[in-house]
């Protein structure tokens, strides 16, 4: 919604993270709320942010990775920050596909354990 903002509480119950972790992404400088006295509110930019951050952070990037990614944003437009995406996600990919295959190896070694000291039981 154009102009949407949401309160700390709401914004927490939206993404639904803990106050810390908004206060901490707030810390680091990866959200940039408007305050008010004490209150704090995020507009749709930052909302997007949100997006984006929790969006990496499930794909396994480092929360410096994602603060740099949205830095490119800033400071060099949308097209060099999908490039820049593009980049990262093939490299995730990459990491991502490893770690199936060591998960896959150590599925089939516990597999292989098991039977076999199921075997000796019977």
């Amino acid at each position: 919604m154009p102009g949407e903002r949401l309160s700390f509480k709401d914004m927490c119950a939206r993404f639904d993270v803990t106050p810390r972790t908004l206060r901490y992404y707030e810390y680091i400088e990866l959200l940039s709320p408007d305050k008010e006295g004490r209150s704090r509110f995020y507009n749709p930019r930052e909302i997007a942010r949100m997006t984006l951050i929790l969006r990496g952070r499930r794909f396994g990037f480092s929360l410096e990775e994602i603060r740099q990614w949205l830095e490119i944003y800033e400071s060099e437009g949308s097209e060099a920050q999908n490039k820049s995406w593009v980049e990262r996600a093939d490299r995730q990919l990459v990491a991502l596909r490893e770690q199936v295959s060591d998960l896959e190896n150590t599925i089939d070694e516990l597999q292989k354990l098991r039977n076999d000291v199921a075997k000796t039981l019977k």
